[in-house]
């Protein structure tokens, strides 16, 4: 038997901001919008029944804030009732080819501004930007992306960046967690192990986001065997999950699902962390139709499996 770190209701469980989008019909980008703007937002978070955010840097960078605007920012959580328990970036990759070295120092503002606010998490991935292609799809994990290169040099430069980045969070009390996705060496379950082992720094863990491989149209590991090797490295994690379907003739076809339908089993994936020890909050994602309240029926869910746990952990012979 594992203690939990938190109880079933405090465990931080926290919303994506990704239903939200970060530029707005009228033009306006919320980074520069005014804090009204991301009040409304924020609301609807916590009216949804959320206790905890993720200003998921598509939406805002707050790292990038000045410190009255991040101020602000905060204090609307906290009129809220929203903890910040970890930032997530998306699509700033510390190997970009362009601009590699530019967002290797946002990374480092990132672990800064987290230890700054007292936020214990920071998530961070080898993924680059979506495609023209991707971006006119109506999914756009049905479009080829871009690719980290088949190059030693280049992946032994993401290891170094992902080691600095490491000691970096170590000394602020930050802990990282690096996303899981495809065509990255981040993009099978033995490619990460693989990578965060190299990284070999006890402040990286793994983001064990397979979400982001089940829903692939093509062949994947099963999610199963995806987790027996990756929860020995969990970290802070993303999750969400799919229906994918595989026809004959190698046809796939995938589609966003609820944490308790689609094809990963998250009880059994969570149940299996917990038993190596996972201490670090969710965030909930969905993609499509009411996002936000499919995360909050996935929190629900979480909720669930934390609460029969420790029903079942309580029992004794």
């Amino acid at each position: 038997m594992t203690t939990m770190r938190w109880s079933a209701q405090d465990w931080p469980i926290a919303a994506a901001m990704i239903p939200f989008p970060g530029q707005r019909p009228d033009g306006t980008i919320l980074q520069d919008a005014a804090p009204e703007v991301w009040a409304r937002d924020l609301r609807a978070v916590a009216l949804a029944g959320f206790d905890a955010v993720d200003p998921t840097d598509g939406w805002l960078r707050i790292a990038d804030l000045t410190p009255d605007r991040r101020a602000a920012f905060m204090a609307i959580c906290a009129d809220l009732g929203l903890s910040v328990p970890a930032l997530s970036t998306a699509r700033r990759s510390v190997i970009d080819p362009e601009r590699g070295a530019e967002y290797l120092d946002y990374a480092h503002r990132v672990i800064d501004c987290a230890a700054d606010l007292g936020i214990g998490h920071v998530s961070f991935g080898l993924f680059g930007p979506l495609t023209a292609a991707q971006r006119a799809a109506l999914w756009f994990w049905t479009e080829a992306g871009m690719q980290n290169p088949d190059d030693p040099e280049t992946r032994a430069l993401a290891v170094t960046r992902i080691r600095d980045l490491g000691r970096h969070a170590q000394t602020a009390g930050v802990r990282i967690a690096l996303e899981m996705y495809e065509d990255t060496y981040l993009g099978t379950a033995r490619e990460a192990v693989r990578f965060v082992t190299d990284v070999d720094h006890p402040s990286v863990q793994l983001n064990v986001d397979i979400g982001n491989l089940i829903r692939l149209h093509r062949p994947v590991e099963p999610w199963a065997e995806m987790i027996a090797l990756c929860a020995p490295h969990a970290g802070y994690w993303h999750v969400k999950n799919y229906y994918r379907m595989e026809g004959a003739g190698g046809t796939v076809m995938t589609h966003p699902a609820p944490l308790l339908g689609g094809t990963i089993d998250w009880r059994a994936a969570i149940d299996q962390a917990l038993d190596l020890g996972f201490d670090s909050p969710f965030l909930v994602e969905h993609y499509g139709g009411d996002g936000l309240s499919v995360c909050a029926e996935n929190r629900d869910y979480i909720r669930r499996i934390l609460a029969q746990r420790e029903a079942r952990d309580d029992i004794r012979p």
